[in-house]
């Protein structure tokens, strides 16, 4: 590969490890994200007539000074950092050439396109694996590459409500809500991060590649806690709860003098910390509340364990609930997100990050929650513009010459 800066190797784990990012939106980009903050060379390969269409998602940056139009995502920001851009036209045919190019030399590919996309365009799994045995194929879909589902169109609420999490999620007797952030996208994410190095992995040992067939549905499924085997044992079928926990109490959300806290001293030992330090000892050792089993009974709960928690929190802050007892016993503010970004132990953990995007400013951003003691991650860095490393790209990995990129982007192949 070439020495170019923005191709050299870095010190993270992933260093020497190239990507080729053409998934959109959230899943995929996410999960190339990581691994591009964990050192490998991503590059985002964009159709130039149909980019990302996360580009033209809110909120954005913008020209302070107001001397221009532009203006940048910082959705697009927050999951594309640190990727090197590359607008390649996969329709035609110099395009696929340029791609099978770079897969020659690639050790990744990330795609969530819905299943059979690439194949149609002549660019599926057994193409590419051919041209490089080593690659390793991630497929990102709503339902998977195989089954009587997989052509099935899928966004993150199909997999909520699919991978049956939508049905558990809300308050008893209401319609049921979807979890408040796209958590079909970003379990998807994890799981095919692990495929990935899990794969990567087996490929270093044996230079054999393979594909990784992650769906939203599956990986929505697999985060549905005990509600597959209590089904599967019991013939329960999971519920919303609302706050609570569906057997372990106290373990909910609490009304305290200026908010709402979490306490979940329910364990016998966090139990009797938790009654000696809001001075109610003898709640310890009386018959009814005196072992995890008792203070888990419904009717025990609402009617003596409960009452003596809200008795405890009603007339302190989150601040002196966590001061009092945060450092013995799970009990934690329910904190908005203002607040997490603005918390100094968020700083601690270098959990906010910036990025330097000029004249439209810096945007802070989450860090990633990978501390790697020897080979830390990358994540303070800006995404690319579409198709602006081009010329890096093609001729320090694909190792084209000036006149044949320039042939490419003559002829609208490449930007």
């Amino acid at each position: 590969m070439s020495t170019h800066p923005l191709l050299a190797a870095s010190a993270g784990s992933l260093s020497g490890v190239v990507v080729l990012d053409l998934s959109r939106v959230l899943a995929g980009p996410y999960a190339a994200q990581t691994l591009a903050d964990l050192g490998a060379t991503v590059i985002k390969v964009e159709n130039p007539a149909d980019p990302d269409v996360a580009r033209g998602f809110p909120p954005y940056l913008r020209d302070s000074s107001g001397s221009s139009a532009e203006e940048f995502s910082a959705y697009y920001g927050q999951y594309n950092r640190g990727k090197l851009g590359l607008g390649l036209d996969l329709r035609a045919d110099e395009g696929k050439q340029v791609l099978k190019d770079l897969v020659a030399r690639a050790d990744v590919l990330v795609e969530n396109f819905r299943p059979g996309t690439m194949t149609r365009l002549g660019l599926g799994y057994e193409v590419l694996a051919e041209v490089n045995p080593r690659l390793v194929y991630l497929a990102i879909s709503g339902y998977g590459q195989t089954g009587s589902r997989s052509r099935r169109p899928a966004f993150d609420n199909t997999a909520q409500a699919a991978g049956g999490l939508w049905s558990m999620n809300g308050y008893p007797d209401q319609p049921p809500v979807r979890v408040g952030v796209t958590i079909g996208d970003l379990s998807a994410t994890l799981f095919g991060v692990i495929g990935t190095l899990a794969a990567l992995r087996h490929a270093e040992r044996t230079g054999q590649g393979q594909l990784v067939d992650v769906a939203q549905v599956d990986s929505i499924m697999a985060m549905t806690e005990t509600a597959v085997v209590e089904y599967t044992v019991d013939g329960t079928v999971a519920r919303p709860a609302g706050n609570a926990h569906a057997w372990v109490r106290p373990y909910e959300l609490f009304d305290c003098k200026d908010g709402k806290v979490f306490f979940g001293g329910y364990t016998d030992k966090l139990w009797r910390a938790s009654c000696e330090l809001f001075g109610t000892p003898e709640a310890a050792d009386a018959p009814e509340t005196s072992t995890m089993r008792r203070r888990f009974d419904p009717e025990v709960y609402e009617r003596r364990v409960k009452p003596l928690v809200l008795g405890w929190f009603a007339g302190r802050t989150r601040a002196e609930l966590e001061e009092l007892a945060g450092d013995v016993v799970p009990l934690t503010a329910v904190r908005d997100i203002g607040e997490v970004v603005d918390d100094p132990g968020t700083a601690e953990r270098d959990m906010v990050v910036e990025a330097d995007y000029g004249d439209l400013g810096t945007l802070r951003m989450f860090g990633q929650p990978i501390k790697l003691g020897a080979t830390p991650a990358l994540p303070a860095r800006r995404a690319n513009r579409l198709g602006e490393h081009a010329d890096v790209v093609l001729t320090g990995v694909a190792g084209y010459d000036t006149d044949h990129v320039a042939g490419l982007r003559e002829r609208g192949v490449v930007v």
